[in-house]
């Protein structure tokens, strides 16, 4: 009878144990609606002649005081190519000194469709933590907007980064972009990839490019993003004459990947406010010696703790995913560079390509050798947490396949679309949460404080925190 009794109590002891270390599979339900993409006559181009379109920014040197402007026009007339800015002022006596910035044009065609002209102006020098009032085009069809530089480059500058992965342009699209945009404390959004989905269309269907981008402007002309390249945007179609790899993205999207000693954009890093910020390709070579791999082993040196406290990765394939769709498709990456992130305590790793919410534990799986035999993850201090944020809202719809059980890795999770922020409050605490759309902006479905690795080691509790 005793050793029955025993056997029960164990089995319900273990049965607690799991429970208490078990992750969390939400239980909401989404609403079973198709992810239907909004028509091209959606987005109308602006009124007037040749009036500038689909305006967006970025960082446009290495540590925010930088931007570069892009915009679209029809007609490449004189004027077209030219910014003019200023400090937005509070007196209404002073007149403001406006300057101008030239930028450069291109066009390019892909098989059967041509570009309008595309403008790039970088502007460097500015002040930081400044708001600045733009205006690009000519005429009766001058169009502005503004935006606000970062702070300095320190340890603890407060600063809110959105986080946005595999958007598309659907009405769920559209939900999550202006569900992020309700909240006004957003400064920047990192961006994990897969922007446009044109090439789900016949040929790669060109025009859902410039409806994507006047679809974003509301957001991008007035907040910089910094994004990623996932697989929707690599574009490779010899079969209808296009050979060229990411061409579409790397003529619309400019960034300044120079400025950090990169020779690709696809690969690159920013600092802003008190963070460095890395960004890779999961779609280009990264095997030993090449150029990438070369560049991310001399970036890890360069990153300054002192000065930028929270590292941050951008990467579109997960490396960690307990998602049936993708799964384990990040894992050559993953080995080859996981033990390096750990190694420099990076703080967060951001991905996309999978259409569903999920957040990982502090773990890393890097104690592999022959002669152990160990290949499994398992909880690490020194590791960043996973993200992964692939629940935009695309074309293709919601990834509503999770494993089970519930690997020990995967912290929460949930097939819903969203969006996330951090709002860094210092060197040492950030607070990250994650808002699916069907809940009001205040709400987080999931949220974390977060412990700097540098600074405050200390291991973080999931909870309902104030936000």
């Amino acid at each position: 009878m005793k050793i029955i009794n025993l056997f029960i109590f164990s089995v319900v002891f273990l049965s607690i144990t799991n429970i208490i270390n078990a992750g969390i599979t939400s239980e909401y339900v989404r609403q079973a609606e198709p992810s239907i993409e909004m028509p091209l006559e959606t987005f109308p181009p602006p009124a007037g002649y040749n009036a500038p379109e689909q305006v967006h920014i970025t960082q446009g040197d290495h540590n925010g005081r930088g931007v570069i402007i892009s915009w679209v026009t029809p007609i490449n007339l004189d004027g077209a190519n030219v910014v003019t800015y200023w400090i937005a002022g509070n007196d209404s006596d002073v007149i403001p000194a406006k300057k101008k910035a030239q930028a450069s044009t291109k066009s390019y065609r892909f098989y059967d469709y041509t570009s309008g002209f595309l403008h790039h102006a970088t502007i460097k020098g500015l002040e930081y933590d400044t708001k600045y009032i733009y205006e690009v085009g000519t005429d009766r069809s001058v169009r502005q907007f503004h935006f606000t530089t970062p702070p300095k480059v320190g340890p603890d500058v407060p600063y809110t980064f959105g986080i946005i992965g595999d958007l598309g342009q659907t009405y769920a699209s559209n939900e999550t972009l202006y569900h992020y945009m309700s909240n006004p404390k957003g400064q920047a959004v990192l961006f994990a990839g897969d922007l446009s989905y044109a090439d789900d269309h016949p040929n790669h269907d060109q025009r859902k490019w410039d409806s994507w981008g006047r679809f974003m402007e509301p957001c991008a002309a007035y907040q910089p993003f910094i994004f990623a390249a996932g697989n929707h945007e690599i574009d490779f179609v010899p079969n209808i004459g296009e050979p060229h790899a990411f061409k579409p993205y790397e003529h619309r999207y400019p960034n300044a990947y120079k400025a950090s000693g990169s020779t690709s954009p696809l690969w690159y890093s920013v600092r802003r406010g008190p963070a460095h910020i890395i960004v890779l390709s999961s779609y280009s070579a990264y095997d030993k010696y090449t150029p990438q791999y070369m560049w991310l082993e001399q970036e890890l040196k360069k990153v300054n703790r002192e000065e930028t406290p929270w590292l941050i990765v951008i990467v579109h394939s997960p490396w960690y995913n307990s998602n049936n769709y993708h799964y384990m498709e990040g894992e050559s990456m993953r080995v080859m560079f996981e033990s390096w992130l750990v190694n420099s305590k990076v703080d967060l790793v951001l991905s996309g390509h999978v259409h569903a919410y999920e957040r990982s534990e502090r773990i890393s799986n890097v104690k592999y050798n022959i002669t152990n035999g160990l290949s499994t993850p398992a909880k690490d201090p020194n590791a960043p947490i996973y993200i992964t944020i692939g629940d935009g809202g695309n074309i293709e719809g919601i990834a509503n396949s999770f494993t089970d059980p519930q690997p020990s890795y995967s912290a929460y999770r949930e097939a819903s679309f969203g969006h996330a922020l951090l709002k860094i409050k210092n060197r040492t605490h950030a607070l990250y949460t994650w808002h699916r759309n069907q809940d009001n902006e205040p709400v987080a479905a999931d949220s974390i404080m977060l412990y700097n690795r540098h600074f405050f080691p200390m291991e973080e509790v999931s909870g309902n925190i104030s936000v």
